[in-house]
């Protein structure tokens, strides 16, 4: 497998970690060069995108990859990679063989702590969202025009080594606010790398939901990492009295249970099926301070 990475964040260099691409070659983008060296620790080449052109050497590297993932954030124009290197993708890359987007279970807007599936109706709040919702229409279209597989990844609340409530408890910056009935799904950064290099391997085309067995009250996750730490769990506060910026509030404004039943029925076994054995397992491998 060579595989490109539009957007080498936190999510796609845990994948140059994966066991589905220890024999993978791998690079990515990054905007800021000073980034490079932390990505070449990883294993991954590094280039430049800017989300505005497409240089000669990405041009160039292109022409030989079998699988490209996609995490480069879509704006109002919409999503960048298709923007400025659609053509190269349909016409210069003759190796490619399956494209992975990566997207965000925000698409489905708020459902009132139901249950919602790849089928559900998707009912974005925030702008961001309702930008992933047209940046999935975008890649779908395209590999139907094009006869190539497009997996979209629809990411829960992503967490694991150096992004945790540890984290947040040892800096001093963990909050229980209390909302009753509030849910949030969440997904170890290492099953979605595992998620990827599954889908990839097996060139899966659609819509899957990257997300744990358990959606739960955020309070309750923060309350069980103190409890590891051995540190005083925080009051709760009440979601009404919070301060919150306009951001947080409007995360707080959609609740939904997430199924993950379609990714399992494609052949994929979650490591971290819910949030007490992954903060455990994190706790107990001491690499929760640094990715």
């Amino acid at each position: 497998m060579n595989l490109f990475l539009f957007g080498a964040g936190y999510s796609v260099r845990a994948l140059a970690r994966s066991p589905g691409t220890r024999q993978s070659i791998i690079a990515g983008t990054t905007r800021d060069r000073g980034r490079f060296p932390r990505l070449e620790a990883a294993g991954i080449k590094p280039f430049i995108f800017d989300g505005e052109t497409l240089t000669d050497d990405i041009a160039e590297y292109l022409k030989s990859v079998t699988h490209m993932v996609v995490s480069a954030a879509p704006d109002e124009r919409g999503d960048p990679v298709l923007r400025v290197a659609s053509r190269v993708i349909a016409h210069e890359m003759p190796c490619l063989e399956w494209v992975g987007y990566l997207s965000t279970v925000g698409v489905y807007g708020d459902h009132g702590g139901e249950w919602v599936d790849e089928q559900t109706e998707c009912r974005p709040v925030s702008k961001r969202s309702k930008w992933r919702v047209d940046a999935e229409r975008e890649w779908k279209a395209f590999g139907q025009k094009a006869g190539l597989p497009v997996a979209i990844l629809r990411l829960a609340g992503i967490y694991g080594p150096g992004r945790n409530a540890f984290n947040k408890l040892s800096a001093g910056t963990a909050r229980r606010l209390i909302k009753p009935g509030q849910v949030f799904n969440r997904i170890h950064v290492a099953d979605i790398a595992g998620a990827i290099a599954h889908l990839a391997g097996k060139r899966l085309d659609g819509i899957f939901n990257v997300t744990d067995d358990e959606p739960a009250p955020p309070q309750d996750v923060i309350a069980f990492a103190a409890r590891l730490m051995k540190v005083e769990v925080p009051a709760g506060i009440p979601f009404a009295e919070a301060e919150l910026t306009s951001m947080a509030r409007s995360f707080y404004g959609e609740n939904k249970r997430v199924s993950n039943a379609r990714l399992k029925q494609a052949g994929f076994e979650l490591r971290y099926p819910d949030y007490r054995g992954t903060l455990t397992a994190i706790w107990a491998e001491g690499n929760w301070q640094a990715e």
